[in-house]
C-alpha cells in the first residue's frame, strides 16, 4: 500500500501529531479491529475492488459524545449529522497537511472538479460520486453513513493495487444520550495481494494509521459541536 504508507508518514510525523498534546487530545478515541461481519464486508464496492478476497488490513476508530454537546439543529434532520461530521473530516484541521501535499502534487486542469479548498470541504454534502482532492470518492451515502474509496486516484476506476474503503458513520443512541461516532478502515491490494491476513503494511505504518485516526476523529467532531 505504497500511497497511503507515504501519505501516513508524512502527515503523522510532519503534522498534527507533532503536538506535545496529541495523546492527551485523543485520549477519548479508541481503535478497535473491524469484525468481519461488518456491513463494508459485504457491501457492493467491497465486492467489486476486492474481486479476490486478498488480505486486508482493517479498524474502526470510534468516538462517544453526549448528544448534549452537539449542535440541535444536527439532531432534527436524518442526514445531517452524518453529513456534518464527513465534512469536518476532510475540511478539518487533522486533513490539512494531507490535502496541501496533495494539491501541489495533483490540482490541476484534470482534477479542477474535485473538492480542493477548504470551503469546498467544509461546505459540500458528498453526494455519491463526489471526489475529493485526487484520493477520494464517494461510493455510498445513506443517513447515517458515507463510504469513500481511497488508496489512489478516482480517475483509475478499475481494480487497483493500492485501494481501500473509509466508512465515516454515526450512530445516535438517545436511550443513551450520546452519539456514537466510527471511522472505519479496510484496505487491500485488490490486483496481486496476498492471502495472508495482517501482512499488508509494516507494524509501524499500521500504527501510524491508528494514531491518524484518533487525530481525523478529533479534528472531525469539531464540525458536529454545539
Amino acid at each position: 500500500m505504497g500511497v497511503i504508507g507515504r501519505f501516513l508518514k508524512l502527515t503523522t510525523t510532519g503534522g498534527v501529531a507533532t503536538i506535545g498534546a496529541h495523546f492527551i487530545w485523543t485520549r477519548n478515541s479508541h481503535v478497535e479491529p473491524l469484525p468481519r461481519t461488518d456491513y463494508l464486508f459485504t457491501s457492493p464496492s467491497y465486492k467489486r475492488l476486492n474481486p479476490n478476497e486478498n488480505a486486508v488490513l482493517s479498524d474502526d476508530c470510534i468516538r462517544r459524545v453526549p448528544l448534549s454537546q452537539i449542535d440541535p439543529k444536527l439532531l432534527e434532520k436524518k442526514g445531517k449529522l452524518a453529513e456534518k461530521f464527513c465534512a469536518g473530516v476532510w475540511g478539518g484541521l487533522g486533513y490539512a497537511f494531507q490535502r496541501q501535499y496533495l494539491a501541489k502534487k495533483y490540482q490541476g486542469p484534470k482534477t479542477a472538479h474535485q473538492l480542493w479548498s477548504t470551503n469546498e470541504l467544509i461546505s459540500s454534502t458528498y453526494e455519491v460520486g463526489t471526489e475529493i482532492t485526487d484520493h477520494f470518492q464517494v461510493v455510498e451515502k445513506t443517513d447515517n453513513r458515507i463510504v469513500v474509496r481511497c488508496g489512489d486516484s478516482p480517475l483509475k476506476r478499475d481494480v487497483r493495487e493500492s485501494d481501500g474503503l473509509f466508512e465515516m458513520s454515526v450512530d445516535v443512541k438517545k436511550d443513551e444520550g450520546v452519539a456514537e461516532f466510527h471511522l472505519k478502515s479496510v484496505f487491500f491490494n485488490g490486483l496481486s495481494g496476498t492471502k495472508a491476513e495482517g501482512s499488508i503494511m509494516p507494524w509501524h505504518i499500521e500504527l501510524l494509521h491508528r494514531e491518524y485516526s484518533k487525530i481525523w476523529m478529533e479534528s472531525a467532531l469539531r464540525n458536529v459541536y454545539a
